[in-house]
Parts: C-alpha cells; structure tokens; sequence
C-alpha cells in the first residue's frame, strides 16, 4: 500500500503541463481563474469487482464502488467536472457474458458519467445486444466516424455534445477505431467507417467556428500507438496530424500513462494525449485553467483506484 500511494503521489507531482505557451502558475492560482476537471477512463471490459489480493499483477486494484468514492470525492472538491469513457466497456468479465451490458451501463449512469464512445468490443452481443442495453445508459455515445444511418442505431448516438460548464463551452467528438478484421461483420451489420482524419478536421471545424467551444476533447478508440505498425493510425497521428483538439482520451492499446503525452499539432501548438490502461484500474484527471480571457493551461495525471 505504501509503495502505491508513493507511485501516486509521484506521479501528481510530475503531471504540470503548459498549453499555448502558458505556464499553469502563471494563472491557476488567480482568483479570477476558472478550473475545468476532466476525469475519465477506457478499457473497463466488465470489470465490477476490484482485482483480489492475491492477482499477481493488479492486487487488491479496481472496482466500481472505490472508482465511485473517488470520483465522488474530487466532484466535491470541484463541481465543474466531467466524466467521460473512451469505449470498451463491454466483455471481459461474467458479468458481461450474463447481463449483456445492462450492468454496466447501469453502473456508469449511477456513476453519472456524461458521455463515452464506442469500442470494438462494445459489439460483441451484436449491433442489437448493443442497442437493447441502450435504455440503461443515462449519458449520451458520441460517436463521430461510424454512420449507423442503415442500422438500428440510426439517431441513437450523436457525432459531437456541447457542454457548458462555469461559463466554458466544451466540444466533444468520437472516433473509434475500424471495426473490419476486429469484429465479426454480422456484429456490426451496415455500420460504415468513415475517414477518422477528415472527420476529426470537421468536427474540430463545428465545434470551434460554428460552437466557438473554448475547449475540444476527442474521445478516441484508434490506439494511442503501434510500435510494430508504425504506419498504423493512431492518438498521436491524430493529433499531429489536425488542429483546435486540446485533449484526445484514448483506449484500445491498454496503455498505461502516468500523465498525459504532450504533442504539437499541425499548427506546432501543444496538446495532450492520455490514456489509463485497462480493467478500471486507474482513472485519469486532467485539470484545466482558464483566465479571464480564456487562455489555458493543465495539470494532468493517472489515480491509482
């Protein structure tokens, strides 16, 4: 226990990041200062219950219940927060093979998670196991490159959500990641992928020109990066390769980051990747602060749950 609460606490004191030039102190402790928390995870896989104490990887690590006290705990200390899931949070645990979702959802409504995206696993009931848990799900699937148009999903999902939270308009869009040769064709029937760049770019067009949002997330299932498939598309691709996104929240690679990866964009600003691993494990915060004329600045890091 001790060991972990010192990787934690390491990690928080190794998170500050700048955006746009602007360092953090410069502003975050003015009063005039408004702070913006984004918490999130991907990945989950049906994982309910925390890992045992005797797993030799994750002991006594997870689990839905200490995920709530925590988010509930960092809801007190700031209001204006979101949380989002970057997609998977289907199969890998009985509880998925049972209820088929419908746990799962519930949980995270009861959480009170305000959007997530869909992962390739997300269908694995088949695109109708999907849409029958639907009903369970109290947040919104934003979901920017799948067109369900000739699916039973058709208008079940949005391809971005605009939220105003203390005066600041947040845009968030999906990407998920292509379901061809990942998921069995009958699962995901008339679903048609579209180009995760050219919608990235439109999204980032609405959001920022037609919404003028002050801050734009990406929640992504495309992979933070493939060492083995350098020219695969990937979070960091994506971000390298667009503009006006602050922050894409990543999963499908499991990959564990103790703070967000900071990455220039096509026009050399700064932006942050992130991703907590798997299973619930961790759960990520990123902090935003703006000033009183919107410029902006984080602190981002992973929470041991």
């Amino acid at each position: 226990m001790k060991r972990r609460d010192f990787i934690q606490q390491a990690s928080a004191t190794t998170a500050l990041i700048s955006l746009g030039g602007i360092g953090l102190h410069s502003f975050s402790n003015k009063p005039s200062a408004k702070q913006i928390t984004i918490l999130h995870t991907n990945d989950v896989h049906s994982h309910i219950d925390p890992f045992g104490p005797d797993d030799g990887k994750y002991p006594n690590m997870g689990g839905v219940a200490r995920r709530a006290s925590l988010i509930e705990s960092i809801r007190r200390e700031n209001p204006n927060t979101l949380l989002l899931d970057a997609g998977d949070i289907f199969q890998g645990t009985p509880y998925f093979n049972y209820y088929g979702g419908e746990l799962e959802f519930k949980l995270m409504s009861m959480l009170k998670y305000d959007a997530a995206t869909l992962g390739n696993h997300d269908f694995d009931a088949g695109i109708d196991g999907l849409y029958a848990q639907l009903p369970h799900a109290k947040f919104d699937f934003i979901c920017s490159n799948y067109d369900f148009s000739n699916t039973i999903m058709d208008t079940h999902t949005k391809p971005y959500k605009v939220f105003t939270v203390d005066g600041i308009k947040i845009g968030i869009f999906g990407l998920g990641i292509k379901l061809k040769g990942l998921v069995d064709s009958d699962n995901y029937k008339e679903t048609t992928y579209l180009d995760p760049i050219e919608t990235a770019q439109e999204m980032t067009r609405i959001l920022k020109t037609e919404n003028a949002c002050d801050l734009i997330i990406c929640l992504s299932h495309l992979g933070y990066h493939y060492k083995k498939e350098p020219n695969k598309l990937c979070d960091l691709k994506v971000a390298s390769l667009t503009k006006d996104i602050d922050l894409i929240i990543g999963g499908h690679t499991h990959t564990f980051l103790p703070k967000p990866t900071v990455v220039k964009n096509s026009e050399e600003k700064s932006m942050l990747v992130n991703q907590v691993g798997w299973h619930g494990i961790n759960l990520g915060r990123i902090d935003f602060y703006f000033d009183s004329d919107k410029n902006k600045s984080a602190n981002g890091t992973s929470i041991i749950v």
